[in-house]
């Protein structure tokens, strides 16, 4: 075949933010905050 397979990539950040209300559940607020912080989520590529 002379066509090449279509390969669809994609950010890792949003199935990152999704799982983050299993994460945070029954943790104080400052918690929360630190734990976003140890997400390392691109919110640009979040809002494609």
């Amino acid at each position: 075949a002379n066509k090449p397979f279509r390969c669809k990539l994609r950010a890792p950040g949003f199935a990152h933010l999704s799982s983050m209300d299993t994460v945070v559940r029954g943790h104080m607020l400052a918690d929360v905050v630190a734990m976003i912080g140890t997400y390392d989520v691109v919110f640009g590529e979040i809002d494609r």
